[in-house]
């Protein structure tokens, strides 16, 4: 497929921005300066102040001796490469390949994109609508090269979108300064009489080196397309990216299920023909109103299964509020991970790999509650309670040892022991009731006592005896009685957890 690359140009960028903040500047010539050597230069002229003849790199006296009017503002370093990163990100609905071309324009890879639009003049018209109607001078130029479309949309002459493989001939006509050159060259060549690029494109490659430098070969090579020209999108595409821009504003609920399904038909296809699976995914919806609204999903699991991820992202459907339309929709697998061999079955029909199912059940769990409050623990390899287990990383984490069953724990641990009264008829006998939180329990059944020492390589400290009860609401509890009986005050007795 040939390249087909965008040059948009924005001649009164700055001034432009400050008459859509404050509207009545627009019928006011204005400049920007900043201080050159201790005096006021100026760095850019509104677009009516350059109808009156202010020009950059002129003086703020001499601009004020042509327009006496002239309002005058601070320049603020930085502000055109803010201003154009914004626009450049904005301008990712159009394409997802969107560079700047500083110090006032942008360079967007349009291939494969304009068939979308009808063709590459209605996408060309569509964009500089957009872009015009907040407030912005704009002009766009289309080409086979990002410096034939520059060249074309500052000295073309309104011929703007330049046949696939005619680059040559468009070129002829255009001053040297469409090249790209630098302010020396360009008056080289005009003290040289070649006001033309028809008048030295056709000298010989060395003749130009020796006279106008390698930079002039450079320039050439790439607005011919004979050289690549690197350019850095102000956004990378995932590795695994779609997109799917709409011929008309989606603005109901089925329309963006609908999307979301051929999203999800292109993504997946190329999960399964890479052999990785999806963990977490984010679907961005562009409105024309310019607002942009994510949404994440996540799995437990790598899966390549198209029903399994719409489930998660139905459940977030309803909270995108499509306002007055979506124009684009993108889906990005912003982490993948290789698909073991044994889960290429788990979604078919009949499956019977319990833990596929749980995985899944799971998955539509967090997007309703929240993946923050659904958590899986392993056993961890110490005797103490407190440290006898931790959280595991994700649902598939095999754990280093397994748990004991021949010690049941309870199923809800106390983050810390808490301080019970006790009335036991011996001591080392199970209690016959006790006391928690004001409320008294009499113990029906009673097992124990398994003692549980202190790990003394890690701290010291009295041991503990714990018993398992029941009371006679059926209700079963974890208590221990710390050290031994001793006749005293300082036998303390705790309550550590609760059994289902």
């Amino acid at each position: 497929m040939q390249k087909r690359f965008l040059s948009l140009w924005f001649p009164f960028l700055v001034s432009d921005w400050l008459c859509i903040r404050r509207p009545e500047l627009k019928e006011s010539a204005f400049v920007f300066a900043g201080l050159v050597r201790g005096r006021k230069i100026v760095s850019m002229a509104s677009a009516l102040a350059a109808r009156k003849g202010i020009t950059a790199k002129m003086t703020v006296a001499d601009a004020r001796a042509l327009v006496p009017e002239l309002d005058v503002f601070d320049e603020e370093p930085g502000r055109e490469q803010r201003l154009l990163r914004a626009l450049a990100k904005w301008c990712v609905r159009f394409s997802p390949f969107v560079a700047v071309d500083s110090p006032e324009g942008l360079f967007i890879d349009i291939s494969g994109c304009t068939h979308l639009w009808g063709g590459e003049a209605a996408y060309l018209d569509d964009l500089l609508l957009r872009l015009s109607k907040p407030g912005y001078t704009v002009y766009g130029a289309i080409a086979d090269t990002p410096g034939a479309a520059w060249a074309m949309v500052r000295c073309g002459r309104n011929k703007m979108i330049v046949e696939s493989g005619s680059i040559t001939e468009a070129l002829l006509p255009l001053p040297p300064g469409a090249l790209r050159l630098d302010h020396i060259l360009i008056q080289r060549f005009a003290k040289l009489g070649l006001n033309r690029i028809a008048d030295f494109i056709s000298m010989p490659r060395s003749v130009l080196r020796r006279r106008f430098g390698e930079s002039l070969l450079q320039r050439l090579a790439q607005t011919l397309g004979q050289e690549d020209e690197y350019l850095e999108p102000v956004v990378f595409p995932d590795p695994f990216h779609e997109r799917l821009p709409c011929l008309e504003p989606i603005k109901t609920a089925v329309g963006i299920e609908v999307a979301v399904k051929k999203l999800l038909e292109m993504l997946c296809k190329r999960l399964k023909d890479e052999g990785v699976g999806l963990r977490k995914a984010i679907l961005t919806v562009f409105r024309i109103d310019g607002k942009k609204i994510r949404t994440l999903i996540g799995t437990n699991r790598a899966v390549q299964s198209e029903e399994h991820i719409f489930k998660l992202f139905e459940l977030k459907i309803p909270g995108i509020a499509p306002g007055m339309g979506i124009e684009l929709f993108t889906l990005d697998a912003q982490q993948t991970e290789k698909m073991p061999l044994q889960n290429e079955a788990l979604w078919k029909t009949g499956a019977t790999i319990d833990d596929g199912e749980v995985a899944s059940l799971l998955d539509r769990l967090a997007c309703r509650i929240g993946s923050d409050r659904i958590r899986r623990y392993v056993p961890a390899e110490h005797f103490w309670p407190e440290r006898s287990f931790r959280l595991a990383a994700s649902i598939i984490e095999k754990p280093a040892s397994n748990w004991a069953p021949e010690r049941p724990r309870p199923v809800q641990l106390l983050n810390q022991p808490e301080k019970i009264e006790v009335t036991a008829p011996i001591p080392d006998y199970p209690p016959m009731l006790f006391r928690y939180k004001g409320q008294t329990h009499h113990i029906s059944k009673a097992d124990g006592p398994e003692r549980i020492e202190r790990e003394w390589w890690l701290e010291s400290g009295e041991h503990r005896d714990y018993y398992h009860v029941e009371d006679k609401e059926g209700r079963r509890y974890w208590l221990f009685r710390s050290g031994h009986y001793r006749g005293d005050s300082g036998n303390q007795w705790f309550i550590h957890g609760f059994f289902a």
